[in-house]
């Protein structure tokens, strides 16, 4: 039975392969973003409208007659553009908005092994939400991923965009703590498989292998054809090091509380996986594009019509 689904940032990431997947089920779809100019890969099919976190009963006018909301709004650092703070009080908004428009689920994407005691405002962040959500009453299902590759993606690409060109490149630590990175696309496939149902639940997004940071950030050096040297860097001469990537490409390569929650291997737990595709696979089938262009969060942020690469 066809129904009406709402996803955040449908011309995104994520929420872009949620959107597919919906479509691809037979349902209708719209979107709530805050970039509505940025080039629509779905036509007509989807419509958009803007965030109004300041007129939550606005929002909720919009959400009426969905069934189902996808949550992928989030913001990675705190930017003088964007806080995590201000992040965290948009979705608050969002959830408030959905409950009053009668929204029957809603699949919120959190992240591996959220804490309020958190002192990483991105962990704290997601626990409030989904303490929050929780209490709503709504029914509900958060996913929590780890990293994501995919096309678009951001880390793994950027990795190899560094190993392609520098001669040498410098590692956290040792680079022994953990990864689980999960495909986009596999993601997205959870994510309508728990739209359609109405059990609540927490489910860990990962993928089917685990890696050391060494060892992810080797491999992709040996898919792409760029075996490099791995340099143990303290932290803070490794975030110095990134700070100063990140000023050549006017962008923001790495920050504190990422490499904190590397370390801390927050971006690992002991659970199956649940995504099936191996990110050792997509990278061979992808060998000849990866890190080719360096991916930025910031022109993604600046330029809000342009569609993600």
């Amino acid at each position: 039975m066809t129904e009406l689904h709402a996803v955040t940032g449908a011309f995104g990431y994520s929420g872009k392969y949620i959107t597919q997947r919906l479509l691809d089920a037979g349902h209708e779809a719209l979107t709530l973003t805050n970039s509505a100019q940025r080039a629509n890969p779905f036509g007509g099919r989807v419509r958009a409208y803007p965030f109004q976190f300041d007129d939550w009963p606005q929002m909720a006018e919009t959400l009426r007659g969905v069934k189902v909301l996808y949550n992928t709004y989030w913001v990675r650092f705190n930017h003088a553009m964007f806080q995590h703070e201000t992040a965290v009080t948009n979705t608050l908004a969002l959830f408030k908005a959905a409950q009053a428009a009668g929204v029957e689920r809603i699949v919120h994407v959190s992240i591996t092994n959220p804490s309020l005691d958190s002192p990483l405002e991105y962990f704290s962040g997601k626990a409030q939400l989904e303490q929050a959500l929780i209490a709503s009453g709504l029914s509900y299902a958060i996913l929590r991923p780890t990293v994501l590759f995919g096309k678009e993606d951001i880390l793994v690409n950027n990795i190899a965009w560094m190993l392609r060109k520098f001669p040498i490149l410098g590692i956290f630590g040792d680079g022994q703590y953990k990864v689980q990175p999960i495909y986009v696309d596999d993601l997205a496939q959870l994510a309508v498989a728990q739209g359609a149902s109405r059990e609540n639940g927490i489910i860990n997004a990962i993928g089917p292998e685990t890696f050391t940071y060494k060892e992810m950030v080797a491999v992709i050096g040996e898919i792409i054809g760029k075996r490099r040297p791995l340099l143990s860097l303290p932290p803070a001469l490794g975030y110095a090091a990134g700070w100063v990537v990140g000023r050549l490409v006017n962008d923001v390569l790495i920050t504190r509380e990422e490499i904190d929650g590397l370390m801390a291997g927050l971006l690992c737990v002991e659970t199956p996986p649940t995504g099936s595709t191996p990110l050792t696979h997509w990278a061979r089938s992808h060998a000849l594009t990866l890190g080719r262009q360096y991916s930025s969060e910031l022109s993604r942020r600046r330029d809000r019509t342009a569609a993600y690469r």
